[in-house]
């Protein structure tokens, strides 16, 4: 990619998230139209990189384009919420809160079945890889290194919802990715992981690995649960 395509790049990524920013955060209300000329002025960008950054936002639902009225902002229950791009964005707004209890509802219905099932149809490539992810966490936990933790967390979670042989629940993996980031972005994560988190990510694998299923589905609901417990306990989930 050249330079100039690089830049042009940046732009239209720098455009999607104030405008995606924008939308989630209510700041451009469902039925609000989205003028051209104006976003250029705003923005201070050409027309093609506009257009592009709308292109995107339609694809997600985000707006829609309407004849004689032009490109208005969409209802949320017609966004594609399990965007990750959306939790992203909806993360940084006023509905935190909210959002991340619903986010973990979800994970609650879903991680803990995903636990069992691989249980079942793990290979021994995942076993060994959700072992390696926990290890990882282990070391970067300790030593307080939160982006490192963070990187062997969304390991462990994407293995196993891989792992879990079911092709809709290995589909939401960024989903759960884009919780855990949120978490440590939004410092909703204590300085030091807690200990028992741990501990119960090594149980699922072990549990994983020995195939019961209960052991692993239940190690996986108290994480779940621990997770939702400190996110909405942490002081800077009631401030975004």
């Amino acid at each position: 990619m050249g330079a100039k395509d690089q830049t042009s790049a940046g732009l239209h990524g720098s455009v999607l998230d104030e405008l995606g920013t924008l939308i989630t955060s209510g700041a451009f209300p469902p039925g609000h139209v989205l003028r051209i000329e104006q976003l250029e002025d705003r923005f201070g960008v050409s027309r093609s990189v506009i257009r592009e950054a709308i292109r995107v936002l339609e694809s997600m639902g985000l707006v829609a384009s309407r004849r004689r009225v032009g490109v208005t902002v969409a209802p949320r229950p017609e966004w594609n919420l399990f965007d990750p791009r959306i939790i992203r964005w909806r993360l940084d707004g006023a509905d935190r809160d909210e959002l991340l209890a619903s986010l973990g509802q979800l994970r609650r219905g879903v991680e803990p079945v995903a636990a069992a099932l691989a249980a079942r149809h793990a290979t021994p490539e995942q076993c060994g890889a959700l072992t390696g992810a926990v290890m990882q966490m282990a070391v970067h936990g300790r030593s307080g290194d939160l982006d490192a933790y963070l990187a062997a967390d969304i390991a462990f979670h994407r293995t196993l919802l891989a792992a879990s042989g079911n092709e809709m629940l290995g589909a939401l993996t960024d989903v759960v990715a884009e919780v855990l980031a949120g978490r440590t972005h939004h410092d909703l994560m204590p300085a030091h992981p807690e200990p028992a988190a741990i501990r119960w990510h090594a149980e699922v694998a072990q549990a994983v690995q020995a195939g019961d299923g209960e052991a692993a589905e239940r190690a996986m609901r108290d994480i779940v649960e621990e997770a939702n417990r400190a996110m909405l306990a942490a002081p800077s989930a009631k401030t975004p």
